[in-house]
């Protein structure tokens, strides 16, 4: 079904700016005993509202197909750059919101519940909420008690009937997944203590913008959020922000404080990341324009580059499985035919395969195995620490991407 108006304003104002063709879901790697099975494939599309600035996907997809028919592999606690941002935003969302000893903290995409885990270390309570039964069963294995739902209304509802108000909810790299991200924040407020915070951070849009690395749209993320747009939905449910600022996750995070609706004015800092949106030109659609054409561009002259070493009956090893390393692959159109394998650390992951692209996930050390090889690292974000594991392994390797 095809999204025709606003998802934060209701606006029909909506106007098609990104089209990256065909693409499955990201986040779900393929077992072995599904791996002949066909992918369900849908248009990768984003939408720009002129109204309000908000960036969204054109096509819906059922978000219970997206986490539930194939075990989700991604877990938050699958690398020590993650398990250290985690436990870092603990302590640092706990002293800025000045959280009270025994607060009630809900973490919303609580996936394996490393996160909550840290709030119950420093002496709070932790509830979890998770659309995954299988990131529940491991969430459980840490002692924190998960909601199998996806957060709406309903779950909401269940949490405040059981538990009361809530001190602290928490949702990174989730809120930006919600299908009705309005119902979303509605539920929040709900049942947000009157002095409670609500803290976000998922990829921030300007940053997509201005890095080119349009890997982080994917059918699972539904919303693309500005400080402008994430301004506008809290308005619509009675918050303002308090905070915002970038954090160093997945590239560049926005973290967002909002409050109940008692902030008189916004900060200077937030209309500050309001204007820099403006004036990069992240609402014309001008600018989309431009973004296409030099994505076309680079997957030309990087795909002549395979070709060329795939000539030459050399291989490639793409390194590490992120759900943004599909949304790259299928873009490309790099499949098991020119990628050996791609290799990643997290057990939730090896011995699957990639969806559509099909190739095989395996750990690191099968670089081992080649005397000359060529490297794609997926997981730019951490790359450097990669290359660093990697040539331990393989000094030979070489190392490619579309930028270089």
């Amino acid at each position: 079904m095809v999204r025709k108006t606003c998802l934060v304003c209701g606006s029909e104002k909506v106007k098609k700016i990104i089209d990256l063709g065909y693409h499955p879901f990201a986040d779900t790697f393929v077992p072995e005993s599904k791996a002949d099975e066909a992918d369900k494939i849908y248009p990768l599309v984003c939408d720009l509202c002129e109204d309000c600035g908000h960036v969204q996907t054109k096509y819906e997809t059922n978000p219970l197909d997206r986490y539930s028919q194939i075990d989700y592999s991604y877990t938050s606690s699958n690398s020590a750059f993650a398990r250290n941002h985690w436990e870092d935003y603990a302590k640092e969302v706990g002293e800025e919101i000045k959280l009270k000893p025994n607060s009630l903290v809900v973490e919303v995409g609580s996936n394996d519940g490393y996160l909550s885990e840290q709030f119950v270390k420093t002496g709070h309570r932790a509830i979890g909420v998770d659309p995954s039964p299988y990131m529940a069963n491991l969430a459980k294995q840490r002692n924190v008690e998960t909601i199998v739902a996806l957060f709406g209304k309903n779950a909401s509802e269940e949490i405040m009937k059981k538990y009361g108000k809530v001190d602290l909810i928490i949702a990174n790299n989730v809120f930006n997944h919600a299908d009705n991200p309005l119902e979303f924040v509605q539920s929040v407020n709900d049942i947000l203590a009157d002095e409670g915070a609500f803290v976000f951070e998922q990829p921030y849009w300007l940053i997509t913008l201005k890095s080119g690395k349009f890997d982080q749209i994917y059918h699972e993320h539904v919303s693309y959020f500005t400080v402008r747009s994430a301004s506008a939905l809290l308005a619509k449910a009675g918050m303002r922000i308090e905070s915002a600022r970038v954090a160093d996750y997945h590239g560049g995070s926005l973290r967002i404080v909002a409050r109940k609706n008692k902030i008189e004015q916004q900060s200077q800092a937030v209309e500050n990341m309001i204007k820099e949106e403006y004036d990069y030109g992240t609402f014309n659609l001008e600018t989309y324009k431009k973004f296409m054409l030099k994505m076309y561009d680079e997957r030309s002259r990087f795909m002549q580059r395979v070709y060329k070493i795939k000539e030459n009956g050399d291989h490639i090893v793409a390194v590490g499985a992120p759900a943004k390393g599909n949304t790259f692959l299928n873009f490309y159109k790099l499949d098991n035919s020119l990628i050996d394998y791609v290799t990643d650390s997290s057990p939730h992951k090896k011995g699957k395969y990639t969806p559509a692209s099909r190739i095989p996930i395996v750990g690191d050390e099968i670089f081992s195995k080649y005397e000359k090889v060529y490297a794609l690292v997926l997981s730019w974000n951490i790359a450097s620490q990669l290359k660093e594991i990697l040539y331990k392994i393989n000094p030979k390797i070489e190392f490619i991407s579309p930028e270089s």
